[in-house]
């Protein structure tokens, strides 16, 4: 019975964490939206390396959207695209981006460790600076399965994380922490990370039902190309070529 009930604190605790950091994004999420114009050269590189000359039927995903900037980058050559988020109001925010420069997402709100996606769906997906908001391990973990489940079998994603590569960090291993927004007026809103060491990064991949491709720190962040795996190849991902790019 102790059992039970510690089980049940402990979920509701996580519950709770996830729903503080929905509340943080709706808090700030015009303000933030607006802070995040251009899609960066990592997740570029890689649509143009996955996305262009997509067969016709060809499904992106962009989780953890926001404004939808990098759903813009995959509705360029991909036939649909899915923009989830948990935040309704960043929801909102893709939504007028859409609007404003004549791309189609259908936007969803939803959890990123619980995607409400059919298996093998989707073709190319972008999965860059969200997974380090989930609070715990085990829902970084339940992410990263349900990105290798919902994969096609040719499918690629781009996973990206805060690692204690960046210069403004000291520690060498993964940790907690919060990190400040400032609102316009100066009202300080802290925000939840997980900050990965590139090493656990590395092995939580691993770990996963995803395959690992190959990944590479640059500018202080993790990112890793992957694919879904075969129930028969789960546990044999194969580590990637890691390379490093300095910061600018």
């Amino acid at each position: 019975m102790a059992g039970d009930q510690d089980r049940t604190r402990s979920r509701d605790d996580e519950q709770a964490r996830r729903a503080d950091v929905r509340d943080t994004y709706d808090r700030i999420a015009h303000h933030f939206a607006s802070t995040r114009e251009y899609a960066w050269p990592e997740v570029e590189s890689f649509v143009d390396a996955h996305a262009t000359g997509s067969s016709t039927g060809s499904v992106g995903l962009d989780l953890g959207c926001g404004n939808c900037r990098h759903a813009e980058l995959l509705a360029a050559d991909l036939e649909s695209v899915v923009g989830l988020d948990v935040s309704r109001g960043l929801l909102e925010t893709g939504r007028e981006r859409a609007l404003e420069r004549g791309f189609d997402v259908e936007l969803v709100q939803g959890d990123a460790a619980v995607l409400p996606l059919a298996a093998d769906s989707v073709d190319v997906a972008v999965y860059v600076a969200t997974l380090h908001h989930l609070p715990t391990r085990g829902a970084r973990q339940e992410s990263l399965d349900e990105l290798a489940r919902v994969l096609s079998p040719d499918g690629r994603a781009l996973v990206s994380a805060w690692s204690t590569a960046h210069a403004r960090f000291d520690e060498s291993e993964g940790f907690d922490t919060t990190v400040e927004w400032t609102l316009p007026g100066g009202e300080p809103v802290d925000r939840f990370y997980h900050i990965y060491s590139p090493d656990e990064f590395e092995a939580d991949l691993v770990a996963s039902d995803l395959a690992l491709r190959e990944w590479e720190l640059s500018s202080g962040n993790c990112y890793a190309t992957v694919s879904g795996a075969c129930v028969a190849d789960r546990g044999q991902s194969r580590t990637g070529d890691r390379t490093e790019k300095e910061e600018p």
